[in-house]
């Protein structure tokens, strides 16, 4: 079962716009970050998110429009699993409703002091999904 959406906006900057005249696709890929740290940081244990950090693993973007500079964008991102110290993320990056990109990824937890990974526990990842009844 999936935690509940996330809703992260974004914030088009000038330096985000490439020769063609729209964002740069690989901007999205920060967008994909800023959303899942921003996640992260909203409904995980104030212990964890100082004892924690994340390192991607890895992304897979389908590109279905191009962004502008005066578009309000959003980005929706969803903790789909868990496991050990894995997180898998579906976030969905849309302009009133219109998907512009649609991005799996997989992250990693690691410790903050060691940079070891660092397993995603029970504790933890019942603040992010909701209870099984």
């Amino acid at each position: 079962m999936s935690a509940k959406p996330y809703a992260h906006p974004i914030d088009i900057q000038p330096a985000d716009i490439d020769f063609m005249g729209h964002v740069n696709n690989a901007r999205y890929l920060g967008w994909v970050q800023d959303a899942v740290l921003a996640h992260w940081r909203k409904f995980a244990p104030a212990e964890a998110v100082a004892e924690r950090a994340w390192v991607a693993l890895k992304h897979e973007i389908t590109y279905r429009k191009p962004a502008f500079l005066e578009d309000d964008v959003i980005a929706r991102t969803v903790l789909e699993s868990t496991r050990g110290a894995r997180a898998f993320y579906h976030t969905v990056i849309e302009r009133g409703g219109e998907v512009l990109a649609e991005v799996k990824s997989s992250w990693c937890c690691i410790d903050a002091k060691s940079l070891r990974p660092a397993r995603i526990g029970e504790e933890i990842a019942r603040h992010f999904f909701p209870a099984q009844e």
